[in-house]
């Protein structure tokens, strides 16, 4: 960014999310001089700060949720953000899919053309113009360990959580049997693997899950996904809303979008995944006893 006529011979700039200065043509300043501290310069450049932090937090909530429910995004669309730096962060090194869903490549660039460039698992360097490409949920890729392996090889970090994101299978037999870890009956609804960690207060129950990107809504902490051209909601109960005793995590549940209850043999691949996810993340937060009784 350009350096900005300040008033009192000073220039300002941004630098790394901050405003910086310097005397006109000279050195920048280890820091803001008090006369520029108030100044309606300096004022607007803390405002365009704070857009730009909002406006990144947007293209990686965004590209979240294209990854989370396995959406298809026009190939176009991914061109015309490219050009935007926030956009560009959420969207480099994110796996790829075009026609081919056995085909997978990680975002390097995009080309005047608008052509999108990958590197595939072989360490080639493909270009992409499908109409409309996936950022596929982990859960649905194939041999995911081979392509974490390839990804540490490549050096490759994603903005967005992907490729590393903590996955759940549900487990065999879900609809034959009954039981914690294993099966479960046929016309089971719940999930009690991660019930009963205890938290201090349902606040702190609750603020964990608003910290985690969860919304809270009555008594219960949810997330909503789209698993196969179907929306879903994973709940887990967290207390009663105005209760300031001690809480613990509940059973979690999935509802269709009619708000019917859905059954565990029915619950699709990525919505058991995150519903676990959010589920384990929940509890880990919870209260460890220490000593001999613990």
């Amino acid at each position: 960014m350009a350096w900005l006529a300040a008033g009192e011979g000073y220039e300002i700039t941004l630098e790394d999310g901050r405003v910086v200065a310097r005397r006109v043509g000279g050195r920048q300043l280890k820091t803001l001089p008090k006369a520029l501290r108030d100044s309606p310069e300096v004022d607007r450049l803390r405002r365009l700060t704070e857009w730009l932090d909002r406006h990144e937090a947007s293209c990686v909530a965004q590209v979240d949720a294209w990854m989370v429910s396995s959406l298809p995004v026009p190939t176009e669309l991914i061109a015309r953000v490219w050009p935007d730096a926030a956009w560009q962060t959420a969207l480099r090194d994110m796996a790829v899919v075009g026609d081919d869903p056995d085909e997978v490549g990680f975002l390097r660039d995009v080309t005047a053309d608008g052509e999108l460039k990958v590197v595939d698992l072989d360490g080639e360097t493909v270009r992409l113009s499908p109409r409309t490409v996936t950022l596929p949920h982990p859960v649905l890729l194939p041999d995911l360990d081979d392509v974490r392996d390839f990804a540490a090889d490549l050096g490759i970090t994603q903005k967005v959580e992907q490729i590393h994101r903590a996955t759940w299978a549900r487990p065999d037999g879900t609809e034959e049997t009954e039981g914690k870890a294993g099966g479960r009956a046929a016309t089971a609804t719940e999930v009690r693997d991660y019930a009963g960690g205890k938290f201090a207060s349902r606040f702190g129950l609750a603020a964990r899950a608003t910290s985690l990107g969860y919304r809270v809504s009555g008594g219960y902490a949810t997330c909503k996904v789209r698993d196969g051209g179907r929306g879903t909601e994973a709940s887990v109960w967290i207390g009663e809303p105005y209760w300031d005793g001690e809480s613990e995590t509940g059973g979690l549940s999935w509802h269709d979008e009619d708000g019917r209850a859905v059954r565990l043999s029915e619950v699709g691949p990525v919505a058991w995944s995150e519903g676990m996810r959010m589920a384990a993340a929940l509890y880990a937060g919870r209260t460890i006893e220490e000593g001999g009784d613990a």
